[in-house]
Formats: C-alpha cells, structure tokens, sequence
C-alpha cells in the first residue's frame, strides 16, 4: 500500500466498496443493515450507464427463492420488496420457427409439446425432473458458507428441508436432443455470467429449473433492483460517491484507505473490499501511473463481456406477445455462444404527464470475446436481432448510449480457474495488512444473478462478523 506523498486527513467508515457491481451493493446493504458505516466508490462512467441497461436480464420467481430470501434478510420494508412484481412467464425463448414461454411447469410441458419440441410423457418428466433439481440445488445454495477468507467464513443457514433430488443435472435433461436441446443451452447461456466455461451440473440445473418458478418484474424502470439496494444502504446511512478522477491504495495506521487526486481526505475503512474485476482496476491504475498491489498484478484478465445495447421505442411497435425476459436463439444447429444468442428485457418507462405516447426500454446482449475491434460489428449484430423481432420499428427508435468504465466494470466476465468456483467454496482474495477484501464474482458466475445475491450476502455477513 502506498502512503500519499501529502498528509491527508483520514476520513473513516467501517466499510469502504470500491466499485458498484452487484454482489458489492448486496454486500453494502448486509453491512448496513448490520450496523456498520459503509461507503460505496462509483466510477463516473459506471454511473452514467442507463438505469435498465444495468438491471439484470432475468429476475426468478418473487415468491420462495434466492432473490426473495435475500431482500428480506436485508430487512427491505414489505412496500418496497412488494414493488416486485410475479410474472406467470418467466422468460421466452424464440427460435426460428417457434416462440416458447417458460413458466410453471404445467405451462412449460405443454409449450414444449405445442411446439413440437418433445413428447407428452417426457416433456412432463423432464420438467419434473428439473423442478425437483432446482429446489435441490436451492437447498445447497442457502446452506452454504459460499466464501472462505482465512478468519472470514459465510454464516450458513442450515436448512431443515430435505433434498429433493440428488445434486446436478438429471438424465432427462442431459439426454436432450434436437430443439429442445438447443433451447436449454440458450436458456443457460442467457442466465449465466460465465465468459467461456460452461456451468458444473449443479449450476446448470439450477439455471434450468429457474424458470419453473414464474418471473418477477418491476412495473416500471424508475425502480429496479439496484436501486432498491441503494435505497437500503442509503436508509442506513451508507454514502455513495462517484470518482471522475484518478486514485491509490493508500494506509493509514492498519486501515486501508484510497487517496483521489485532488481531495484533501483519506477515505479510509477498517476493511475495503474490492467490488470490481481485478485485472480491470490493476490496468487503469497502471495507466495513472499509480502502485499495483500484489493481489491486482496477479489477476488474470477477463477474456470476455456482456455487449449491451439499449433501444427505446414507442410501445406500439413491441409486440403484445412479447415477455419481459426473451431469449432468442438465430441458428439451433450452432453452439449457443456469442451473438447467436441475444438476450432482450423490457422495460416500461414511467408515463410523464405530457407524454402522449408510452414508452419502453429495450435492453439486448449477447456474450462475447472482448475484442475493441469487433465491438461496433457485435453491437450492430445485436440490434438486428432485436429489431427482426419488432417488424414495425423498422427506421423508428432511439439508441441509447454510453461508455464503458475503466475499472468498475461489471460487463467484464470471467471464469473460475479449473477446478475452482461453485460448487465449491470461493476465497475472498485479500490483504490481511491492512484488511482488503477482493469479491471474486468469477467464482459465482456459473448462477448468474443468483451467484452475485450469494457472493454478497455470505461476504457481507462474513465482514459484519469480523468487524464486530
């Protein structure tokens, strides 16, 4: 750590985030709600992202899973967590000759069966199959301490609800042949946060069975998922600031703490956990020309991202059949990767009082290699799909845009080491002196949204438990 050159006077908190990707915010609201002084660091160009471009592609069911427990384990008011709402199609996948909803399992064996994809009787099986997997795997997951960091350990909920199915994917699923196989792996790659790899058995059944619950929605895009994190961090008196300026790792006496050019303060914390890609923020303070911290310079650099764009049109031109999570899959004869599978959410927009026609948001993405010289090729790819699917937005329609941050990067996506990640445990990459806590998102990716919500919330109380 280095120590600024110009005494600055330390300004502390218990916690000090720097970066404001997901599993950071979930982590922030744990500490807050535990009684502990956060400060959340956000890069200026990770503010100034769109508001729908930033929520995630799918939220699962409202009621009875990952996302429900952790909002209400963060002690959100009823009203607030009430403000998002079920959805009986969960998400929708669209081939070149057929348009799937996914939902209840009812619904989903006879999408299958209507459009050809699969028999009665195994269509049924199947989605029995995957529902008992997915509840298994849920037991797992709220049961387990997910992060290890020398001292630091998740607090695990035991569970008193018996396994329903034995761990990973079932037969039926892995024996999938035809259509139905490729709208399974779409299913996976829309939902995972992986770059490359692809997700253990374990994961794979639980992004499978996801749907089986209904979706969740928020009415509108003035709230979503971030912001309703940022309300409780806030509520608990948790500050927010965002850097347009370059900064250090810095110490003061055993507190870590960052120096931002131009300020007068140390902006210190009895911990500082590290909430954004590690070789992503190592790079950009080689570009200040600033220290590299040893457990920066190791990080391996992502390989690939999430390339987003956003289109707001007038709602009359998205099509009533249209879900608010979709998945559309170009070719089923190719690997489902890179932009042959684009995942698109709506977003309504509120309805001002002058507005004579409503709006909505569209956000699409695909994962791809992060190539700055494919970048405009991919997102022109991207929005094809998109527009094909909304006939009458041909030459209508606004493009939102945006650039993307240095180092607080979400759409950066890595893969765990082989052998590491989930199932198993995954360590918070640290400095003991001063305290530094790195999230490894990586190690989660394989859940997607659901390994962000456990990455922060078993981090969070693994830090509460350690600052007392």
């Amino acid at each position: 750590m280095a120590r600024p050159a110009v005494p600055k006077r330390a300004r502390r908190w218990d916690a000090v985030v720097l970066g404001s990707a997901l599993p950071g915010l979930v982590a922030a609201a744990r500490l807050a709600v535990a009684g502990q002084r956060v400060l959340i660091l956000e890069e200026q160009a990770a503010a100034e992202i769109p508001g729908p471009a930033r929520e995630p592609f799918f939220l699962a069911g409202a009621r009875g899973g990952v996302l429900e427990a952790c909002l209400r384990e963060l002690n959100l008011p009823l009203i607030e967590r009430r403000a998002l709402e079920p959805d009986p199609v969960a998400l929708q996948v669209v081939l070149p000759d057929a348009r799937v909803d996914l939902g209840e399992p009812q619904l989903t064996a006879d999408e299958w069966v209507a459009w050809g994809l699969a028999k009665p009787e195994p269509a049924r099986a199947l989605v029995r199959a995957l529902a008992n997997a997915a509840a298994a795997e849920r037991v797992a997951m709220e049961s387990a301490p997910v992060v290890k960091a020398g001292g630091l350990r998740g607090l695990a909920r035991g569970s008193s609800r018996p396994s329903l199915h034995g761990r990973g994917l079932p037969v039926e699923a892995s024996s999938a042949e035809g259509m139905l196989a490729a709208l399974l792996d779409a299913q996976v790659r829309a939902l995972s946060n992986l770059g490359a790899t692809a997700p253990p058995p374990e994961a794979r059944a639980r992004l499978l069975g996801l749907a089986l619950a209904g979706g969740a929605s928020f009415a509108t895009s003035e709230l979503g998922l971030r912001e309703l994190l940022l309300r409780r961090i806030r509520a608990r008196h948790g500050e927010i600031r965002t850097l347009d300026r370059p900064f250090a790792f810095a110490a003061t006496g055993d507190h870590p703490a960052v120096a931002v050019e131009g300020v007068s303060e140390l902006w210190a914390g009895r911990t500082l956990v590290v909430n954004a890609p590690a070789a992503r923020l190592g790079a950009q303070l080689r570009r200040w020309d600033r220290p590299v911290p040893a457990f920066l310079a190791e990080a391996r650099p992502p390989a690939h991202r999430r390339v987003s764009i956003q289109l707001r049109c007038e709602s009359r031109f998205v099509p009533e059949g249209m879900a608010r999570s979709l998945v559309r899959v170009l070719d089923p004869d190719r690997p489902a990767e890179g932009t042959n599978v684009v995942a698109i959410a709506r977003h309504p927009r509120p309805e001002g009082e002058q507005d004579e026609a409503h709006e909505q948001d569209l956000v699409a993405s695909a994962v791809v290699e992060d190539r700055p010289e494919s970048r405009a090729a991919v997102e022109r790819e991207i929005e094809a799909a998109l527009r094909e699917l909304m006939p009458f937005c041909e030459g209508r329609g606004e493009r939102v845009s945006w650039r993307d941050p240095g180092w607080d990067d979400e759409a950066a996506l890595g893969d765990p080491a082989r052998g590491e990640g989930w199932p198993g445990e995954v360590e918070l990459r640290a400095s003991s002196r001063p305290p530094v806590q790195v999230l490894p998102r990586e190690g989660v990716a394989a859940l997607g949204l659901e390994g962000d919500l456990l990455l922060g919330w078993r981090a969070g109380d693994a830090l509460a438990a350690d600052l007392g």
